[in-house]
C-alpha cells in the first residue's frame, strides 16, 4: 500500500497532465516554486493545507481529489466477494450459535 505522500505525489502529476499543465506552468499558478512541485510530485515534499487548497483549485477538483487511492475493477471485486463471504459466514455463524442456544435452553 502507498504512503500518503506516494498517492498525493502520484495523484498530482496525473491530474497536472489531464490538464496539460507543466511543472512551471501550474507551480507559478499556486505560487510555488517548481523545484519544490517537482518535490512534491515525487513524494519528497509535503504541502501544506493552504498549498493543498490552491492546488486543487488550479487543477480543477477538490482536495479530497488528490488523496484518491485508485483501485482496480478486479481488486473492488474481490474485496467484494470477501466482504460478502465473511458476512455470510457471520450470518450463518450466528444462526447456528441461536438455534443451538433455543435448543439447550428448552432441552
Amino acid at each position: 500500500m502507498a504512503n500518503i505522500r506516494e498517492i498525493l505525489a502520484q495523484n498530482l502529476k496525473e491530474n497536472r497532465r489531464k490538464l496539460g499543465f507543466t511543472q512551471p506552468m501550474l507551480a507559478e499558478k499556486v505560487g510555488l516554486s517548481t523545484h519544490y512541485l517537482g518535490m512534491i510530485e515525487i513524494g519528497r515534499n509535503f504541502p501544506s493545507a493552504d498549498a493543498l487548497e490552491r492546488l486543487a483549485e488550479a487543477l480543477e477538483i477538490n482536495v479530497n481529489e488528490l488523496f484518491y487511492v485508485a483501485v482496480s475493477p478486479e481488486k473492488a471485486i474481490e474485496d467484494l466477494q470477501q466482504a460478502a463471504v465473511k458476512n455470510i459466514e457471520k450470518a450463518v455463524s450466528d444462526a447456528v450459535e441461536k438455534v443451538l442456544g433455543e435448543v439447550y435452553k428448552g432441552g
